[in-house]
């Protein structure tokens, strides 16, 4: 059983959106996971290979237990009875307490639809007669993080001590968002907007930074 798993659309999304709760769930001795969905191959900077590499690195800055990725195509993920029936599968495999995936209020295309395969697949993957192998499984919890658009937060983790390991891990993706190593002075912009955004909701709670997450129903803590 993986405690808490985040599943991406491309990669870098998961460390972009939930770098931050992965690496304080595994400071807490929690194991950790993420899906990769597509290869990232249709985006403007970096290759299907390269950032196959800067995903590896990252994982391992990370810590991760388990990093996998489905290989659907970039830009054209399409919510399908296949696709909720292999992450489905998956899911039985895995057998995760805590999902954490994309929020649906998002400018990709990609991101739009995770956030529809997601929960059905979840579903799927719950239920005894299906067209699945393995025992049915059904997760403590289901969240969704941050993408490119804001939405209203039920729940904020507290990040601030393991900022540090977020930018490491998002620096991994060198081709993505510019100079990849920790001896590098020059700051990406992504990680200077995105340390602003985690400022800003650690604001509400009152510490240093936050990370953002909604979950469809009312909770009042994070079940890890």
């Amino acid at each position: 059983m993986i405690d808490l798993l985040v599943i991406a659309p491309h990669p870098d999304d998961a460390e972009l959106g939930m770098g931050g709760r992965l690496a304080r769930a595994k400071a807490q001795g929690h194991s950790t996971g993420v899906v990769d969905l597509t290869r990232g191959e249709a985006a403007t900077t970096g290759t299907a290979e390269v950032r196959a590499q800067e995903a590896e690195r990252a994982a391992q800055v990370l810590g991760l237990d388990v990093r996998r990725n489905l290989g659907w195509p970039d830009s054209r993920v399409m919510d399908s009875v296949d696709r909720r029936l292999q992450l489905a599968h998956l899911f039985r495999e895995l057998r995760p307490a805590v999902v954490i995936g994309p929020h649906g209020t998002d400018r990709h295309p990609d991101h739009i639809a995770a956030a529809h395969i997601v929960p059905a697949a979840l579903h799927l993957a719950g239920l005894r007669n299906t067209p699945l192998s393995g025992e049915p499984f059904k997760p403590r919890a289901l969240f969704y993080y941050m993408g490119n658009e804001p939405f209203d937060a039920t729940l904020i983790v507290d990040v601030s001590g393991h900022m540090d390991t977020w930018e490491a891990a998002v620096r991994c993706y060198g081709s993505r968002f510019g100079p990849a190593g920790p001896a590098d002075d020059a700051e990406p912009e992504v990680i200077r907007r995105r340390r602003g955004r985690a400022t800003y909701w650690g604001s509400f709670i009152g510490v240093t930074y936050g990370e953002p997450l909604l979950a469809r129903r009312p909770v009042s803590y994070f079940p890890l």
